[in-house]
């Protein structure tokens, strides 16, 4: 009996022994097959910024992802659609200069103020850029941020409109009868008499996404501000952008020409609201802004 018993035990002892180096041989092959441990994750980085404003939970919020590469466009614009922000921002080293591009929750655009400047505050305050100026290579061209003490100052292209009949489509939008419409690339400038108008439109988005181009409204403005504006883009999957620098590229040339004079301070009236400081030079627009940031985190797409 008792040497039946010293054999079962050898033959246990040798079983968890096999099964040992069983395990051991798995685990390598598995490694040279390219398999990796299981907190071994595919991740993109990822930062929200307040754009032109310094208090957090004001201004327009933008994503950005910086990239070592760029991913697939698709998978792009899955991220951009999950953080289901006005836009994210996603650029790529290359050289001197960073690639950057930028998505809706719906589609990539070809211009974005935002950020643009959200992207060059993580370039500055989390990245460690040294140089006085980042230049960014975009579908709108080459853009060039500086900073300036608390601002971030954006080179971008003017946009001119030209005066256009109000659409009856336009106004029952709105629900208010303008002053005076115009037409840019993609877009509608409708001016009002005052900044109370501005505040209290309450558009119809159904209605507007019919008309497949960006709103801007606008306004003289008082207290301290030369001009007032609100931005509507539902067909991008923005009902109302909290504060959109690229329309300030069409209000700049505008109101340079309304006010006679070519530095503005500005104010967005959506509900988070923000402020912008302008500079119309007759073929660019100067656009100045603050920016905090809100959080930091990552983006885990695939085990590898």
């Amino acid at each position: 009996m008792y040497n039946k018993l010293k054999l079962e035990n050898t033959k246990n002892r040798l079983y968890h022994i096999f099964n040992f180096f069983l395990l051991v041989l798995i685990s390598v092959s598995h490694s040279f097959a390219g398999f990796e441990p299981e907190d071994k994750i595919k991740e993109v980085p990822i930062y929200i910024v307040d754009a032109f404003t310094e208090e957090r939970f004001k201004g327009n919020p933008a994503a950005v992802c910086p990239l070592s590469e760029w991913l697939d466009d698709d998978l792009l614009q899955s991220i951009a659609s999950e953080n289901n922000l006005s836009e994210t921002a996603f650029f790529v080293k290359n050289g001197d200069i960073y690639e950057l591009r930028w998505f809706t929750p719906k589609v990539e655009v070809d211009l974005c103020g935002h950020a643009t400047l959200a992207s060059a505050h993580i370039l500055f305050e989390h990245l460690g850029h040294k140089n006085a100026q980042i230049v960014f290579e975009t579908k709108s061209g080459r853009l060039t941020v500086k900073r300036n003490k608390e601002l971030y100052l954006m080179d971008f292209p003017a946009i001119n409109t030209t005066p256009e009949k109000s659409p009856k489509i336009l106004e029952q939008c709105l629900g208010e009868k303008p002053t005076e419409v115009l037409m840019g690339p993609g877009l509608y400038l409708v001016v009002f008499d005052n900044e109370e108008l501005i505040k209290g439109i309450d558009p119809d988005f159904n209605l507007m996404e019919d008309l497949k181009k960006d709103v801007i409204v606008t306004a003289r403005g008082h207290d301290g501000k030369d001009f007032v504006s609100r931005c509507f883009a539902p067909h991008l999957g923005i009902p109302e952008d909290p504060v959109t620098g690229y329309a300030h590229c069409v209000l700049a040339p505008f109101w340079a020409g309304r006010l006679g004079k070519t530095t503005f301070y500005a104010q967005q009236l959506s509900k988070r609201g923000g402020e912008l400081y302008c500079e119309y030079t007759g073929d660019r627009v100067i656009i100045g802004g603050k920016a905090v940031t809100f959080s930091l985190g990552r983006i885990i797409l695939e085990k590898d």
